[in-house]
């Protein structure tokens, strides 16, 4: 991806995400008035030459962005409502492989935070999520916080995870508003209070 700052905090998390934003907007183009068999093609195959991946194809695209944004205003939710004790988080796009996860925080107190993002159809999200929870919950994974963010619409709005070692960040990329399931940070009336 291009010159997306990897650091996100309350200072530029809106503009970042305005410049984001802006470069999505581009995408399509490739693919007007195709269809059949010409547009699942193209989908598939051809580059798309803009956006913030410009080197693959508007499938591939389309899966990394959305990801992206899910990060993007998960953390800017996560930011504003002061969930987890950090002011920043680093994090990585599209299928950056930099750092061990998507999500990293730290603070002066020690504390640490670790996450994996990803957004998916609700038919995904069981797989996608038992992959994530293997790799948060290795034994060399050590952190006070540990953090699964996924899109609202994978989960069904009662959905409730077993377990209370690993936090969801439920977002909602259209609005971003989120919440944390479950609810047992020392914030708690904040994310109730400003959830999905």
């Amino acid at each position: 991806m291009q010159n997306t700052e990897r650091n996100l905090t309350k200072e530029n998390i809106d503009k970042i995400l305005e410049d984001y934003a802006a470069t999505v907007e581009e995408i399509g183009h490739s693919v007007q008035g195709q269809k059949g068999h010409a547009l699942l093609a193209s989908i598939k195959r051809d580059k798309i030459d803009v956006g913030p991946y410009p080197h693959v194809t508007l499938f591939e695209a389309a899966n990394r962005i959305m990801t992206d944004l899910v990060i993007l205003h998960g953390v800017k939710w996560l930011l504003g409502n002061e969930i987890f004790p950090f002011d920043s988080y680093t994090v990585e796009f599209g299928n950056e492989n930099k750092n061990d996860f998507d999500l990293y925080a730290s603070n002066n107190e020690g504390n640490k935070l670790i996450g994996e993002a990803f957004n998916v159809a609700q038919s995904f999200f069981q797989g996608k999520k038992s992959a994530m929870l293997k790799k948060l919950r290795k034994d060399d994974a050590l952190a006070d916080y540990k953090v699964v963010m996924v899109n609202h619409d994978a989960v069904s709005p009662s959905y409730s995870p077993k377990g209370n070692d690993i936090y969801y960040v439920i977002v909602n990329v259209s609005d971003s508003c989120a919440k944390v399931l479950p609810n047992k940070s020392k914030h708690s009336d904040a994310a109730s209070s400003a959830g999905v």
